[in-house]
C-alpha cells in the first residue's frame, strides 16, 4: 500500500461519520483529517475528490474493517449462515456513527449515472462475504449467492436506515428472517438438477451482472 493509499484508508470511516454534517464532501475531509491529525493537504491528496468515489472508498473501509474483525481462523469455527450473518451484522456497527450520511450516500448511489458504479460496488462487498465465509464455488453458484446476499444486504439496510428499535432490534429479526429465506433457497439449489439448457444462458446474464460496462 502506498502512502497515500495508507492515508485514504485511514481517513475513510472518519470521512463518513464527518458526512453526517459535512456531507460528501473536502470539508468532511479536513475535518477527519484534523481529528486523525493528518495533514490537510495529504489528505486532499490521498481522498477521492467526487460524491460517488468518496463513498466508494468509504464502503471499501467497512469492507476492510469487516475483513479484519473476521480472520479466516476466527469465521471458521461458524456454520455458513452465522458466517454470513456475524459479517452482515460487523457492517452496521461500523457504519453505525455514519448511518445518516448513508442516506445520502445511497441516493447518490441510486442516480442513474452511477448505477454501474453502484453494481461494482454492491458485488463487491458480497463477494468478499461469501469468500470470506469459505465460498469456492465457480460455476452459476458463484452468481446466484452474490445476487442473493447483494438483496438482502440491501434490503436489510434499508430497514435499519429506518429502524428506531433498541438494539436495532428489528433489523436483527428482518435479518434472521432472510438470512432463513436464503438458506432455504441454497438448499432448493442443491436439489435442483434443472436443464442443462438453461444454466448457460443464465451464466452469460450474470455475467454481465458482475462485470457490468464501465
Amino acid at each position: 500500500m502506498s502512502p497515500l493509499e495508507n492515508i485514504r484508508a485511514r481517513l475513510a470511516l472518519a470521512v463518513g461519520e464527518n458526512a453526517v454534517f459535512d456531507g460528501w464532501t473536502a470539508k468532511a475531509v479536513d475535518t477527519a483529517a484534523a481529528q486523525l491529525a493528518i495533514d490537510p493537504a495529504q489528505a486532499r491528496l490521498a481522498f477521492p475528490k467526487t460524491k460517488i468515489d468518496m463513498i466508494d472508498a468509504y464502503i471499501a473501509a467497512v469492507d476492510a474493517a469487516m475483513l479484519g474483525h473476521f480472520p479466516p481462523d476466527k469465521i471458521a469455527a461458524m456454520k455458513v449462515r452465522d458466517r454470513i450473518r456475524a459479517q452482515l451484522w460487523h457492517r452496521l456497527q461500523t457504519m453505525a456513527p455514519a448511518r445518516e450520511a448513508l442516506r445520502s450516500a445511497l441516493a447518490i448511489l441510486a442516480m442513474p449515472q452511477n448505477a454501474p458504479r453502484a453494481l461494482r460496488i454492491g458485488w463487491r462487498t458480497a463477494d468478499l462475504i461469501w469468500r470470506n465465509a469459505g465460498d469456492t464455488a465457480s460455476d452459476y453458484n458463484h452468481y446466484t449467492k452474490r445476487l442473493t446476499l447483494s438483496a438482502v444486504y440491501g434490503s436489510t439496510l434499508l430497514t435499519w436506515l429506518d429502524d428506531d428499535s433498541e438494539g436495532f432490534a428489528d433489523t436483527a429479526a428482518f435479518l434472521d428472517r432472510r438470512l432463513a429465506n436464503v438458506m432455504r433457497f441454497e438448499k432448493f439449489k442443491a436439489q435442483w438438477t434443472g436443464s442443462d439448457l438453461t444454466r448457460p444462458s443464465l451464466a452469460r446474464f450474470l455475467g454481465r451482472l458482475r462485470y457490468p460496462p464501465a
